[in-house]
């Protein structure tokens, strides 16, 4: 794996923790030229760019909120300039209704958490591959975006409305974004299970039955517990590898069975 990222440069959102730090590192690891990290979490992301150095690739912190247009655009830029160039995308930015409302419910939900949702959830990765396009198709370092989707764009949610629509939209878009720059730059979506990131605990935290719900979220799972960060990146890896040169348009699970089936064990 460590030859088939050689040479890329990355720019990963949403890699102040979570899946996005481990994919940051993970690619690193595996021979990325340069990991340009962003968030709006400034000492967190740091971390996780003095461990991509740690792990073999040059990087630095490009603070943004996802919300706003005239950011990602600077992003785009910046990154860019920073890194000489752009090869892959990570679209892993993402945010969940219950962090930004207690008791986020279908009843309860408001304008503003959905707004915040989608425009983090949806319209970010859509214009960030709209800014990032003309570098990606400029590059001949084998260009990719990979967007972090989720199962609950496929099966519907009892706490995360918002949520679920948004990772549904952006399965949608992830093919829509993958015919549109097809065929120089590849597009595809992990959609990952119940993992635990500080994301999920923190979910698990604002709920009124943790334990219910820490059950619920594995119970789907074949594999029955929560799956780590790092089984997520190394399919994130992959779809950003050449050694899926000839994969684009997909959606891959990365979700203990979830969705290969319609129980919860008992």
């Amino acid at each position: 794996m460590t030859a088939q990222l050689e040479g890329k440069r990355f720019l990963v959102t949403g890699a102040a923790q979570g899946m996005g730090r481990s994919i940051a590192v993970m690619a690193a690891s595996r021979g990325a030229e340069s990991v340009i990290v962003t968030d709006v979490k400034a000492g967190a992301v740091e971390e996780t760019a003095e461990i991509v150095r740690e792990a073999g690739a040059a990087s630095s912190v490009i603070l943004a909120d996802l919300t706003r247009m005239s950011d990602i655009q600077r992003l785009v830029d910046e990154t860019v300039a920073a890194a000489g160039g752009l090869d892959t995308l990570i679209n892993n930015a993402g945010i969940i209704d219950s962090v930004l409302m207690e008791g986020a419910r279908f009843d309860t939900l408001d304008e503003r958490v959905w707004d915040i949702v989608f425009d983090v959830n949806v319209k970010a990765p859509y214009f960030l591959s709209q800014a990032a396009a003309p570098h990606l198709r400029a590059s001949d370092r084998g260009p990719s975006i990979v967007n972090s989707a989720s199962v609950s764009g496929i099966n519907g949610t009892q706490n995360a409305v918002a949520y679920g629509a948004s990772k549904a939209a952006l399965i949608s878009l992830t093919k829509s974004t993958a015919v549109a720059l097809a065929p120089q730059v590849r597009v595809n979506a992990f959609l990952p299970g119940a993992i635990a990131t500080p994301m999920a605990m923190d979910f698990l935290d604002s709920v009124e039955d943790r334990e219910y719900t820490m059950n619920h979220m594995t119970g789907a799972h074949l594999i029955p517990r929560f799956g780590e960060a790092d089984e997520v990146s190394e399919v994130a890896c992959f779809l950003a590898s050449d050694a899926a040169s000839f994969v684009t348009g997909g959606i891959y699970t990365v979700d203990g069975g979830t969705l290969a089936w319609r129980g919860l064990r008992a």
